[in-house]
């Protein structure tokens, strides 16, 4: 009797990052805050709001960051980030670059956000509410 086994690869998917480790994040920092801030301006988001979505920072933390993103940031930063950065990556999946740009700010009538926007959503749940917008985009492309 055979045992079932996966087909040989070449692919081997990149382990789970441990942000608690100061090393990774040291390394993925920089890069998250260039690539959130960009992010927010392909959004048209003002900075009340992304200073929001980061969590609630001050603005002169924020605009100390915009200058220079090269620093160490938290895990929830960076767990924040990515959630964002995923559900960027996902909308210009799925949708053409125009409207994926616009889809955090449109009213949505899907009962997860019962006719308010994904970014109003995101803004009143915080890191969950990230995450949920994450979850369903991914499922809509197929990813979950």
């Amino acid at each position: 009797m055979s045992t079932l086994s996966y087909p040989a690869t070449k692919f081997e998917p990149a382990g789970v990052v441990d942000l608690s480790s100061k090393l990774e994040r040291e390394r993925l920092s920089g890069s998250a805050l260039k690539g959130f801030f960009n992010l927010t301006s392909r959004w048209g988001l003002k900075d009340d709001v992304a200073r929001e979505l980061l969590g609630g920072i001050s603005s002169s933390s924020f605009y100390d960051w915009k200058k220079s993103p090269d620093r160490l940031l938290d895990v929830d930063r960076i767990t924040r980030i990515s959630f964002l950065i995923g559900i960027y990556k996902a909308l210009h999946i799925l949708y053409g670059d125009k409207l994926a740009d616009e889809w955090v700010t449109l009213p949505n009538t899907n009962a997860i956000f019962a006719g308010h926007t994904p970014l109003q959503y995101m803004l009143a749940r915080g890191l969950i509410g990230m995450q949920t917008v994450r979850k369903l985009l991914d499922a809509r492309r197929g990813g979950i």
